[in-house]
């Protein structure tokens, strides 16, 4: 399970959400690599994440519980 502290602790300590880490730590890597190759896609990006990134959380959480499901119905 993905935690919002530290997703906001991410987000802060990587220069405002500038660098990233916050959606590499939330495994999304391609959009991790465009923050920090885009100073967080212009900062407009970095600045939207503050916002959602709770929800962000949320879903990656989400996503994670239904692949453990699906895996485990195959699995039968």
């Amino acid at each position: 399970m993905k935690s919002k502290n530290v997703a906001y602790i991410l987000w802060f300590v990587g220069c405002f959400g500038i660098l990233g880490l916050h959606r590499f730590y939330l495994g999304k890597v391609g959009t991790g690599v465009l923050w920090a190759a885009t100073v967080g896609l212009f900062f407009v990006g970095a600045l939207r994440d503050l916002f959602t990134l709770g929800k962000q959380v949320d879903q990656a959480n989400m996503s994670r519980n239904l692949k453990t499901i699906a895996n485990a119905a195959t699995s039968k």
